[in-house]
C-alpha cells in the first residue's frame, strides 16, 4: 500500500508539470522526494535525474512559451522525455522539442504535442481519474509489474513509459486499451530481455542506459 501511495504521489507530481499561457507554473517539490519506489526498474539515482529532468524543462518551456497559449506535460523515465498536450502551431511543437533534446541529460524526446487550443480543467481532471483506472487494472494484471510502467493521460489518449520485456508492453497495452474511457494507447517503452529486466532488479535498478543511438518511436 506504501508503494501505491508513492507511485500516486509521483502521478500527482507529473499533473503539476503542465504549463498554462493563464497561470504560474507550481510544482510541490516535496512530493518528487517522496515518489521513490524501490520496486521501479531505475536506481533512486535515475528517479531522482528524472524528476529534476521534469522540473527543470517544465521551468524552461514556462520561459519560452510565457506569452502563449499552450498546455505542456513533461515526463520523464530513463532521461528519455514525453511531451504531451496542446500548442498553437507546428513551430510551437518543434521550439518544445528542441527545447527539451538540448535540456541536461536527456537522451531522447517524444514529441506528442498536439497542434489544438489548450485543453479544460476538466478535461485534464477527467484524464487523471482515467489515468487512476488504468493503474487500476494494471494491479489486478498479473503479468505487469505495475511499478515499472508510467502511465500519462492526455485527451483520453494513453500513453505508456517504462523499461519492460516485449510481452509486458503487449499486455500492458492490451489491459490499457480495454479500460472504458480509452481512446488509444500508444507505447513509449525502452525493451529489453526478460535477462535485462532480471539484471536490473537483482542490482535495485540498474544504472541509467547509455544514450540510444535511435530511440524506438512510439507505437500507436
Amino acid at each position: 500500500m506504501k508503494q501505491l501511495t508513492a507511485r500516486m504521489a509521483c502521478g500527482a507530481l507529473v499533473a503539476l508539470l503542465t504549463l498554462t499561457a493563464c497561470a504560474p507554473l507550481v510544482v510541490a517539490v516535496v512530493v518528487a522526494g517522496t515518489a521513490m519506489v524501490v520496486t521501479d526498474r531505475r536506481t533512486t539515482g535515475a528517479q531522482v535525474d528524472d524528476q529534476t529532468i521534469q522540473l527543470r524543462l517544465a521551468n524552461e518551456l514556462g520561459s519560452a512559451f510565457k506569452d502563449q497559449p499552450v498546455h505542456i506535460a513533461v515526463n520523464s523515465f530513463d532521461r528519455r522525455v514525453l511531451l504531451t498536450g496542446e500548442v498553437p502551431n507546428e513551430a510551437a511543437k518543434t521550439k518544445a522539442g528542441e527545447i527539451a533534446a538540448a535540456s541536461l541529460n536527456v537522451r531522447a524526446v517524444i514529441n506528442e504535442l498536439a497542434i489544438a487550443p489548450p485543453s479544460s480543467l476538466s478535461d485534464r481532471t477527467s484524464d487523471t481519474a482515467l489515468a487512476t483506472k488504468v493503474r487500476g487494472a494494471f494491479i489486478n494484471t498479473k503479468e505487469i509489474s505495475f511499478n515499472s510502467i508510467e502511465i500519462v493521460v492526455e485527451r483520453q489518449i494513453v500513453y505508456l513509459l517504462g523499461y519492460v520485456t516485449e510481452r509486458e508492453g503487449q499486455v500492458a497495452a492490451l489491459v490499457a486499451s480495454k479500460v472504458s474511457g480509452v481512446k488509444q494507447v500508444v507505447k513509449v517503452f525502452e525493451y529489453a530481455t526478460q535477462e535485462e529486466v532480471d539484471r536490473r532488479r537483482a542490482i535495485g535498478g540498474g544504472s541509467a542506459p547509455a544514450p540510444a543511438a535511435s530511440p524506438a518511436a512510439p507505437t500507436k
